[in-house]
């Protein structure tokens, strides 16, 4: 354990992540399949992202959400993933103090900001299913900008306090962290001060997951209302494709989190532990771009269009 001192105090610099396998049990195994999944949520995310913004038939609120979403996507898996590869190959799996705090800050960070984002998301289907006719003047461009903008500004400010306290505490050892990526729980147990802090910082994070989701759950609830309420067969299916797909997302997101994080005192196997951290920072990165793109004609015409321009001209042309 790297320690400095300073007369009787000693101060952890490295920590060590024991949820890793060693190389030679079987690290190259786990590796390769991590790397692919990594490839292909940039890759995907990347295509979602660039063929919303490249075709002019999804410049509306909500495939501009949903090219915003796949962005963060990119940068929130490359906070952990990364350091987990790694890891898998490298008998050194340690991580700086500083490193430890910024891996939690801009993971967290860009969490909260997708969070807050599947909230806009959820508001905006419900305008356009609930109140059509005064959607477009409702949802502008503008007020989708300030949205955007919003979303990035509170999600990366609200956690700064947090992180700039957890930077002041004393860590004198032990430093092995037990999870596979830094995160509150996990560090705050190796802090030397009142346990009780861990408990606070649960309560906190718990409050801003369960109001979250229950903004959110309330606005998809009322949406499947109407929806219901729909006369005609063809209408309630158009209706319900428009937002099948961000409640699948919201689910497999707000889901993972809530095991992570709403668990207060239960605790759970080490296999359990790091199966959690994988759903919700690399398995919903990884099936999100697949859930956007599968069912949806729109994105999928985009994305031909991205890849092969000339032949989806042919067919338009050939359909007039």
């Amino acid at each position: 354990m790297e320690i400095w001192r300073m007369g009787n105090l000693s101060a952890v610099t490295v920590f060590v992540f024991s949820g890793f396998p060693q190389l030679q049990t079987g690290g190259l195994l786990y590796f390769f399949p991590l790397l692919f999944i990594y490839i292909f949520i940039m890759a995907g995310n990347l295509m979602i992202f660039f063929a919303v913004r490249l075709d002019t038939r999804l410049h509306n609120p909500m495939y501009n959400f949903i090219s915003i979403f796949s962005f963060l996507e990119m940068w929130y898996s490359t906070a952990t993933i990364p350091k987990m590869l790694s890891n898998l190959i490298s008998e050194d799996k340690t991580i700086s103090f500083v490193g430890c705090l910024l891996q939690m800050y801009f993971f967290h960070s860009l969490g909260n900001t997708e969070g807050t984002l599947l909230t806009v998301m959820a508001i905006d289907r419900y305008v356009a299913i609930c109140n059509p006719l005064r959607y477009p003047n409702i949802m502008t461009p503008r007020l989708c900008a300030q949205l955007t903008a919003g979303s990035c500004i509170f999600g990366f400010l609200i956690l700064l306090p947090e992180i700039v306290w957890i930077s002041t505490l004393p860590f004198c050892g032990p430093n092995q962290i037990h999870q596979i990526f830094c995160d509150f729980t996990p560090l705050l147990k190796l802090a030397c001060t009142d346990a009780s802090v861990i408990l606070v910082q649960d309560v906190i994070h718990a409050l801003a997951i369960l109001i979250t989701s229950l903004i959110i759950s309330l606005s998809y609830v009322r949406i499947i209302v109407v929806i219901l309420s729909i006369p005609s067969t063809e209408g309630r299916k158009k209706a319900f494709s428009t937002c099948a797909a961000h409640i699948a997302v919201f689910l497999l997101f707000f889901g993972s989190v809530a095991l992570m994080y709403l668990r207060f005192s239960a605790t759970y196997t080490p296999f359990w532990d790091n199966t959690i951290a994988l759903t919700f920072s690399v398995f919903a990165p990884f099936f999100n771009p697949i859930i956007y793109s599968l069912r949806n004609k729109d994105m999928k015409d985009a994305i031909k269009k991205l890849f092969c321009p000339q032949k989806v001209n042919n067919e338009t042309g050939m359909q007039f």
